[in-house]
């Protein structure tokens, strides 16, 4: 029977885009399953008392920069040159995360999923513009509007904010998040050990 990791994931987090980027070879290293879970970063913050790195450490000398050799040497690891850091953040992505919902449930969420994480991460779009949102969309072959009207109805609404809820209740408090079984690993730096969790 085929491991499961299930990744806490917004689009919100360049983390979360660069974990996304290596988890694959992860999985068919050790033939498991990603099980992909779209939760609201900000809501997840609200209900653990949380705080964004750069609101949190902020005033900690050298813990940013710090941050940004360390992100350097991940992206150098593992090849990944089309990140880049997206000029608008933070962006708040309430809609695009509703979104991915919506184009699940249309049998379209691969799609939507790449489209979205390659314009926020890669192209430095503004995501949480609508119509830019649309033109993303659009441009994949997708049906941006209904889409787009379907993130908006509240059985989307409703299935986010309970997937917030339940990785919170999991002990989940920020973005990556992953779990293989009830081991929690928090992190891009962590996927080590989720491989040899896995292993």
């Amino acid at each position: 029977m085929s491991k499961t990791i299930d990744f806490i994931f917004d689009f919100a987090s360049p983390n979360a885009y660069l974990a996304w980027r290596v988890l694959p070879g992860i999985a068919a290293r050790t033939d498991a399953h990603v099980n992909l879970i779209p939760c609201l970063l900000g809501g997840l913050f609200k209900l653990t008392g949380n705080q964004a790195p750069m609101t949190a450490f902020g005033n900690v000398k050298g813990k940013l920069e710090y941050e940004r050799l360390e992100t350097q040497r991940f992206i150098a690891k593992h090849d990944l040159g089309a990140f880049r850091f997206n000029p608008n953040f933070p962006v708040n992505t309430l809609l695009i995360m509703r979104g991915l919902l919506a184009a699940r449930r249309a049998n379209a969420g691969e799609v939507y999923f790449e489209a979205v994480l390659k314009a926020m991460w890669e192209e430095g779009q503004k995501m949480d513009d609508p119509a830019v949102v649309a033109t993303v969309l659009g441009a994949s072959g997708l049906d941006a509007k209904a889409i787009l009207e379907s993130a908006q109805g509240p059985a989307v609404k409703a299935e986010l904010a309970a997937n917030t809820s339940a990785a919170a209740a999991r002990g989940a408090f920020g973005i990556p998040t992953f779990f293989v079984g009830d081991q929690m690993f928090f992190g891009k730096e962590r996927l080590g050990q989720v491989e040899e969790e896995l292993s």
